[in-house]
Protein backbone atom coordinates (compact mmCIF):
# COMPACT_ATOMS: atom_id res chain seq x y z
CA UNK A 1 0.00 0.00 0.00
CA UNK A 2 1.53 3.58 -0.80
CA UNK A 3 2.47 5.95 1.91
CA UNK A 4 1.43 9.34 2.26
CA UNK A 5 3.40 11.76 0.97
CA UNK A 6 4.58 14.18 3.46
CA UNK A 7 2.79 17.42 2.08
CA UNK A 8 -0.30 15.23 1.57
CA UNK A 9 -3.45 14.95 3.24
CA UNK A 10 -3.46 12.07 6.12
CA UNK A 11 -5.17 9.26 4.83
CA UNK A 12 -6.60 5.99 7.24
CA UNK A 13 -4.67 3.07 6.61
CA UNK A 14 -6.60 -0.54 6.36
CA UNK A 15 -5.14 -4.05 6.44
CA UNK A 16 -7.61 -5.46 3.79
CA UNK A 17 -8.27 -4.66 0.39
CA UNK A 18 -11.25 -2.82 -0.86
CA UNK A 19 -13.59 -5.47 -2.39
CA UNK A 20 -14.39 -5.67 -6.27
CA UNK A 21 -18.46 -5.98 -7.77
CA UNK A 22 -19.38 -9.08 -8.85
CA UNK A 23 -22.28 -8.21 -11.08
CA UNK A 24 -23.78 -11.20 -9.28
CA UNK A 25 -27.06 -9.00 -8.60
CA UNK A 26 -28.28 -5.28 -7.73
CA UNK A 27 -26.99 -3.28 -5.35
CA UNK A 28 -29.45 -0.90 -3.49
CA UNK A 29 -29.21 2.12 -0.30
CA UNK A 30 -32.15 2.08 2.20
CA UNK A 31 -31.83 4.53 4.86
CA UNK A 32 -34.34 6.15 7.10
CA UNK A 33 -35.10 3.44 9.24
CA UNK A 34 -33.88 1.62 12.35
CA UNK A 35 -34.32 -1.61 14.34
CA UNK A 36 -36.03 -0.64 17.49
CA UNK A 37 -36.18 -4.06 19.17
CA UNK A 38 -35.29 -7.75 18.70
CA UNK A 39 -36.33 -11.18 20.06
CA UNK A 40 -36.14 -14.82 19.92
CA UNK A 41 -37.46 -17.63 20.50
CA UNK A 42 -36.18 -21.58 20.38
CA UNK A 43 -38.69 -24.67 21.41
CA UNK A 44 -37.16 -26.35 25.12
CA UNK A 45 -36.45 -29.85 23.92
CA UNK A 46 -32.99 -29.78 23.21
CA UNK A 47 -31.88 -32.95 21.04
CA UNK A 48 -28.00 -33.49 21.30
CA UNK A 49 -26.17 -35.04 18.53
CA UNK A 50 -25.71 -38.42 20.66
CA UNK A 51 -29.75 -38.52 20.94
CA UNK A 52 -28.91 -39.02 16.89
CA UNK A 53 -26.65 -41.85 17.36
CA UNK A 54 -29.86 -44.72 16.65
CA UNK A 55 -30.14 -42.93 12.87
CA UNK A 56 -26.67 -44.12 11.99
CA UNK A 57 -25.23 -40.37 12.58
CA UNK A 58 -22.51 -40.28 14.23
CA UNK A 59 -22.06 -37.55 17.25
CA UNK A 60 -18.36 -36.73 15.81
CA UNK A 61 -18.90 -36.67 12.44
CA UNK A 62 -21.64 -33.92 13.24
CA UNK A 63 -19.63 -32.03 15.11
CA UNK A 64 -16.52 -32.09 12.54
CA UNK A 65 -18.55 -31.58 9.47
CA UNK A 66 -20.83 -29.02 10.91
CA UNK A 67 -20.14 -27.35 13.81
CA UNK A 68 -23.64 -28.38 15.34
CA UNK A 69 -23.69 -30.07 18.61
CA UNK A 70 -27.20 -29.87 19.63
CA UNK A 71 -30.62 -28.60 17.85
CA UNK A 72 -34.03 -27.79 19.41
CA UNK A 73 -37.86 -29.51 18.27
CA UNK A 74 -40.87 -28.25 19.05
CA UNK A 75 -43.09 -30.75 20.28
CA UNK A 76 -46.65 -32.16 18.45
CA UNK A 77 -48.47 -28.97 19.42
CA UNK A 78 -46.21 -25.86 18.48
CA UNK A 79 -46.75 -24.61 15.08
CA UNK A 80 -44.18 -22.48 13.22
CA UNK A 81 -46.80 -19.74 14.02
CA UNK A 82 -46.92 -20.29 17.93
CA UNK A 83 -42.69 -19.62 17.48
CA UNK A 84 -43.16 -16.34 15.61
CA UNK A 85 -45.42 -15.27 18.41
CA UNK A 86 -43.26 -15.79 21.38
CA UNK A 87 -40.44 -14.09 19.60
CA UNK A 88 -42.58 -11.43 18.76
CA UNK A 89 -43.74 -10.73 22.33
CA UNK A 90 -39.92 -10.62 22.91
CA UNK A 91 -39.05 -7.99 20.41
CA UNK A 92 -42.00 -5.97 20.73
CA UNK A 93 -40.90 -5.50 24.53
CA UNK A 94 -37.71 -5.09 23.55
CA UNK A 95 -39.10 -1.76 21.42
CA UNK A 96 -40.91 -0.44 24.16
CA UNK A 97 -43.85 -0.42 22.96
CA UNK A 98 -47.27 -1.87 23.18
CA UNK A 99 -48.67 -4.45 20.05
CA UNK A 100 -51.52 -2.57 18.84
CA UNK A 101 -48.35 0.63 17.70
CA UNK A 102 -47.65 -2.30 15.06
CA UNK A 103 -49.17 -1.57 11.69
CA UNK A 104 -47.81 -4.19 9.47
CA UNK A 105 -46.26 -7.91 9.73
CA UNK A 106 -44.23 -9.82 7.92
CA UNK A 107 -42.93 -13.40 8.40
CA UNK A 108 -40.50 -14.89 6.33
CA UNK A 109 -40.90 -18.54 6.33
CA UNK A 110 -41.10 -21.93 4.13
CA UNK A 111 -42.69 -24.05 6.85
CA UNK A 112 -46.30 -21.72 7.51
CA UNK A 113 -48.55 -23.34 9.46
CA UNK A 114 -50.83 -24.14 6.26
CA UNK A 115 -51.11 -22.75 2.52
CA UNK A 116 -53.55 -20.27 3.89
CA UNK A 117 -54.54 -18.77 5.66
CA UNK A 118 -50.48 -17.29 5.95
CA UNK A 119 -48.34 -17.70 9.46
CA UNK A 120 -48.71 -13.72 9.40
CA UNK A 121 -52.62 -13.63 9.55
CA UNK A 122 -52.33 -16.22 12.04
CA UNK A 123 -49.67 -14.05 13.83
CA UNK A 124 -51.97 -11.03 13.65
CA UNK A 125 -54.72 -12.71 15.18
CA UNK A 126 -53.20 -13.99 18.36
CA UNK A 127 -50.99 -11.07 18.87
CA UNK A 128 -55.07 -9.23 18.68
CA UNK A 129 -54.51 -6.01 16.70
CA UNK A 130 -55.06 -4.24 13.50
CA UNK A 131 -52.33 -4.85 10.94
CA UNK A 132 -51.31 -5.78 7.49
CA UNK A 133 -50.07 -9.02 7.40
CA UNK A 134 -47.95 -11.02 4.69
CA UNK A 135 -45.67 -14.18 4.44
CA UNK A 136 -42.41 -13.77 2.26
CA UNK A 137 -40.94 -17.67 1.05
CA UNK A 138 -37.24 -17.26 0.41
CA UNK A 139 -36.40 -20.24 2.98
CA UNK A 140 -33.23 -19.19 4.65
CA UNK A 141 -32.94 -15.68 3.31
CA UNK A 142 -36.25 -15.63 4.51
CA UNK A 143 -35.54 -12.98 7.18
CA UNK A 144 -33.57 -10.54 4.81
CA UNK A 145 -36.31 -10.50 2.32
CA UNK A 146 -38.96 -9.56 4.90
CA UNK A 147 -36.95 -6.91 7.04
CA UNK A 148 -36.05 -5.20 3.57
CA UNK A 149 -40.23 -5.79 2.44
CA UNK A 150 -40.89 -4.00 5.41
CA UNK A 151 -37.94 -1.55 5.65
CA UNK A 152 -39.54 -0.20 2.12
CA UNK A 153 -43.46 0.34 3.92
CA UNK A 154 -41.26 2.72 6.35
CA UNK A 155 -39.16 4.65 4.31
CA UNK A 156 -42.42 5.84 2.14
CA UNK A 157 -44.01 6.47 5.70
CA UNK A 158 -47.13 4.22 4.65
CA UNK A 159 -46.00 1.83 8.02
CA UNK A 160 -44.25 3.63 11.36
CA UNK A 161 -44.10 0.20 13.32
CA UNK A 162 -43.49 -3.25 11.22
CA UNK A 163 -43.00 -6.40 12.96
CA UNK A 164 -41.01 -8.67 10.76
CA UNK A 165 -40.31 -12.68 11.53
CA UNK A 166 -38.26 -15.20 10.17
CA UNK A 167 -39.00 -18.55 11.71
CA UNK A 168 -39.07 -22.42 10.62
CA UNK A 169 -40.25 -25.50 12.00
CA UNK A 170 -37.70 -27.68 10.29
CA UNK A 171 -37.91 -30.88 12.38
CA UNK A 172 -41.30 -31.48 10.47
CA UNK A 173 -39.87 -31.43 7.06
CA UNK A 174 -37.15 -33.12 7.51
CA UNK A 175 -36.43 -36.71 6.67
CA UNK A 176 -35.57 -38.64 9.67
CA UNK A 177 -33.88 -41.11 7.68
CA UNK A 178 -31.10 -38.66 6.06
CA UNK A 179 -28.53 -39.11 8.37
CA UNK A 180 -26.92 -36.48 6.01
CA UNK A 181 -29.37 -33.77 6.29
CA UNK A 182 -31.43 -34.47 9.29
CA UNK A 183 -28.89 -33.87 11.82
CA UNK A 184 -28.40 -29.73 9.99
CA UNK A 185 -31.87 -28.49 11.37
CA UNK A 186 -33.64 -27.27 14.61
CA UNK A 187 -36.48 -25.09 15.01
CA UNK A 188 -36.49 -21.66 16.04
CA UNK A 189 -37.94 -17.70 15.26
CA UNK A 190 -36.30 -14.17 15.72
CA UNK A 191 -38.02 -11.03 15.83
CA UNK A 192 -37.63 -7.45 15.30
CA UNK A 193 -39.71 -4.64 14.95
CA UNK A 194 -38.59 -1.47 12.64
CA UNK A 195 -39.79 2.06 12.86
CA UNK A 196 -38.81 5.53 11.42
CA UNK A 197 -34.80 7.11 11.89
CA UNK A 198 -33.30 9.61 10.63
CA UNK A 199 -31.33 9.11 7.42
CA UNK A 200 -27.99 8.20 9.33
CA UNK A 201 -29.18 4.98 10.09
CA UNK A 202 -30.92 2.06 7.70
CA UNK A 203 -28.71 -0.02 4.75
CA UNK A 204 -26.18 1.55 3.63
CA UNK A 205 -26.28 -1.06 0.99
CA UNK A 206 -28.08 -4.25 0.34
CA UNK A 207 -28.38 -6.90 -2.34
CA UNK A 208 -30.95 -9.54 -2.36
CA UNK A 209 -30.27 -12.31 -5.53
CA UNK A 210 -31.92 -15.67 -6.65
CA UNK A 211 -30.56 -18.21 -9.30
CA UNK A 212 -33.25 -20.21 -9.75
CA UNK A 213 -31.54 -22.78 -12.32
CA UNK A 214 -29.99 -23.88 -8.49
CA UNK A 215 -33.53 -24.64 -6.89
CA UNK A 216 -33.53 -28.41 -7.24
CA UNK A 217 -30.23 -28.11 -5.13
CA UNK A 218 -31.95 -27.45 -2.12
CA UNK A 219 -35.92 -28.13 -2.10
CA UNK A 220 -38.85 -29.76 -1.02
CA UNK A 221 -40.29 -31.76 -4.24
CA UNK A 222 -43.78 -32.87 -3.21
CA UNK A 223 -46.67 -31.02 -1.52
CA UNK A 224 -47.50 -28.03 -4.11
CA UNK A 225 -49.39 -27.66 -7.24
CA UNK A 226 -47.29 -29.07 -9.61
CA UNK A 227 -46.17 -32.51 -7.62
CA UNK A 228 -49.28 -33.01 -5.04
CA UNK A 229 -48.33 -35.66 -2.14
CA UNK A 230 -50.20 -38.64 -3.72
CA UNK A 231 -49.70 -42.02 -1.69
CA UNK A 232 -46.90 -42.66 -4.10
CA UNK A 233 -45.13 -39.28 -3.63
CA UNK A 234 -45.67 -39.87 0.54
CA UNK A 235 -43.47 -43.50 0.34
CA UNK A 236 -41.19 -41.69 -2.00
CA UNK A 237 -40.14 -39.23 0.63
CA UNK A 238 -41.01 -36.46 -1.65
CA UNK A 239 -42.64 -34.28 1.77
CA UNK A 240 -38.93 -34.08 3.10
CA UNK A 241 -36.41 -31.71 2.24
CA UNK A 242 -34.37 -32.30 -0.17
CA UNK A 243 -30.58 -30.81 -0.61
CA UNK A 244 -27.04 -31.63 -2.73
CA UNK A 245 -25.28 -30.75 0.14
CA UNK A 246 -21.59 -30.38 -1.83
CA UNK A 247 -23.05 -28.34 -4.19
CA UNK A 248 -25.16 -26.00 -1.94
CA UNK A 249 -21.92 -25.96 0.42
CA UNK A 250 -19.65 -24.77 -2.75
CA UNK A 251 -22.41 -22.29 -4.11
CA UNK A 252 -22.92 -20.83 -0.23
CA UNK A 253 -19.09 -19.80 -0.01
CA UNK A 254 -19.48 -18.01 -3.17
CA UNK A 255 -22.27 -16.14 -2.66
CA UNK A 256 -21.42 -15.22 0.66
CA UNK A 257 -18.12 -13.96 -0.77
CA UNK A 258 -19.42 -12.28 -3.84
CA UNK A 259 -22.22 -10.33 -2.08
CA UNK A 260 -20.58 -9.38 0.71
CA UNK A 261 -17.61 -7.99 -1.11
CA UNK A 262 -20.81 -6.31 -3.36
CA UNK A 263 -22.59 -4.32 -0.48
CA UNK A 264 -18.83 -3.63 0.86
CA UNK A 265 -17.83 -2.32 -2.53
CA UNK A 266 -21.37 -0.15 -3.13
CA UNK A 267 -20.84 1.27 0.47
CA UNK A 268 -17.04 2.51 0.12
CA UNK A 269 -16.44 0.12 3.04
CA UNK A 270 -13.69 -2.42 4.29
CA UNK A 271 -13.43 -5.60 6.17
CA UNK A 272 -12.13 -2.62 9.08
CA UNK A 273 -15.28 -0.64 8.71
CA UNK A 274 -17.13 -3.43 10.09
CA UNK A 275 -18.11 -3.98 14.09
CA UNK A 276 -19.98 -7.36 13.41
CA UNK A 277 -20.96 -10.42 11.11
CA UNK A 278 -24.33 -11.90 11.52
CA UNK A 279 -24.10 -15.00 8.98
CA UNK A 280 -26.93 -17.31 8.34
CA UNK A 281 -25.74 -20.41 11.06
CA UNK A 282 -25.82 -23.24 8.40
CA UNK A 283 -22.45 -24.64 8.82
CA UNK A 284 -19.64 -23.51 10.65
CA UNK A 285 -17.44 -24.60 7.85
CA UNK A 286 -19.07 -21.79 5.84
CA UNK A 287 -18.83 -19.57 8.53
CA UNK A 288 -14.82 -19.93 8.51
CA UNK A 289 -14.71 -20.00 5.06
CA UNK A 290 -15.77 -16.46 5.16
CA UNK A 291 -13.88 -14.97 7.58
CA UNK A 292 -10.63 -16.37 6.07
CA UNK A 293 -11.40 -15.41 2.25
CA UNK A 294 -13.07 -11.99 3.43
CA UNK A 295 -10.69 -10.77 5.88
CA UNK A 296 -12.78 -10.86 8.78
CA UNK A 297 -11.04 -11.61 12.21
CA UNK A 298 -13.24 -14.65 14.13
CA UNK A 299 -13.96 -12.30 16.84
CA UNK A 300 -16.72 -10.65 14.18
CA UNK A 301 -18.44 -13.21 13.81
CA UNK A 302 -21.50 -14.17 16.24
CA UNK A 303 -21.71 -18.35 16.19
CA UNK A 304 -24.89 -20.20 17.72
CA UNK A 305 -25.49 -23.32 15.12
CA UNK A 306 -23.29 -25.38 17.23
CA UNK A 307 -26.61 -24.99 19.90
CA UNK A 308 -29.26 -24.67 17.48
CA UNK A 309 -28.27 -26.06 13.97
CA UNK A 310 -29.54 -24.45 10.76
CA UNK A 311 -32.94 -22.91 11.32
CA UNK A 312 -33.49 -20.74 7.76
CA UNK A 313 -35.26 -17.96 8.40
CA UNK A 314 -35.12 -18.03 11.62
CA UNK A 315 -31.07 -18.15 11.92
CA UNK A 316 -29.79 -14.50 11.31
CA UNK A 317 -32.68 -13.30 13.28
CA UNK A 318 -31.56 -15.35 16.22
CA UNK A 319 -27.93 -14.78 16.14
CA UNK A 320 -28.68 -10.86 15.69
CA UNK A 321 -30.93 -11.10 19.11
CA UNK A 322 -28.29 -12.75 20.90
CA UNK A 323 -26.04 -10.43 19.94
CA UNK A 324 -28.15 -7.86 21.21
CA UNK A 325 -28.27 -9.59 24.58
CA UNK A 326 -24.80 -10.16 24.86
CA UNK A 327 -24.27 -5.88 24.17
CA UNK A 328 -22.34 -6.43 21.17
CA UNK A 329 -24.17 -4.06 18.86
CA UNK A 330 -24.54 -0.17 19.92
CA UNK A 331 -25.31 3.07 18.22
CA UNK A 332 -23.40 4.04 14.59
CA UNK A 333 -22.18 0.66 14.11
CA UNK A 334 -21.98 -1.42 10.69
CA UNK A 335 -23.00 -4.48 11.24
CA UNK A 336 -22.93 -7.26 7.97
CA UNK A 337 -26.26 -9.50 7.99
CA UNK A 338 -26.22 -12.27 5.25
CA UNK A 339 -28.78 -15.01 4.74
CA UNK A 340 -28.71 -17.52 1.93
CA UNK A 341 -30.30 -20.82 1.07
CA UNK A 342 -32.63 -22.84 -1.11
CA UNK A 343 -34.08 -20.74 -3.67
CA UNK A 344 -31.73 -20.40 -4.54
CA UNK A 345 -31.77 -17.12 -3.01
CA UNK A 346 -29.87 -14.92 -0.82
CA UNK A 347 -29.42 -11.33 0.98
CA UNK A 348 -26.52 -9.59 2.17
CA UNK A 349 -26.79 -5.95 3.78
CA UNK A 350 -24.50 -3.58 5.88
CA UNK A 351 -26.92 -1.79 8.35
CA UNK A 352 -25.95 0.95 10.07
CA UNK A 353 -27.41 0.80 13.81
Amino acid sequence: MATAQPNSSPRTETTSPRPVPSGRSHLRSLMGFQILGTGSYVPEKVVPNEDLSSLGCDPEWIIQRTGIRERRHAPENIATSDMAYESALAAIESAGITADEIDLIVVGTFTPDSATPSTACRLQERLGIRAAAMDVSAACAGFLYAMITAAQFIKTGTSQRALVVGADLLSRISNPNDKKTYPLFGDGAGAVVLGPASDDHGMLSYTLGSEGDGGPLLCVPGGGSREPLTEQALSEGKQYLYMDGRSVFKWAVRVIEDSIRDVLYDANLTADDISLVLLHQANVRIIDAACENLGFPREKMVVNLDQYGNTSAGSVPLVLDEAMQKGLINRGDKILLCGFGAGLSWGTTVFQW
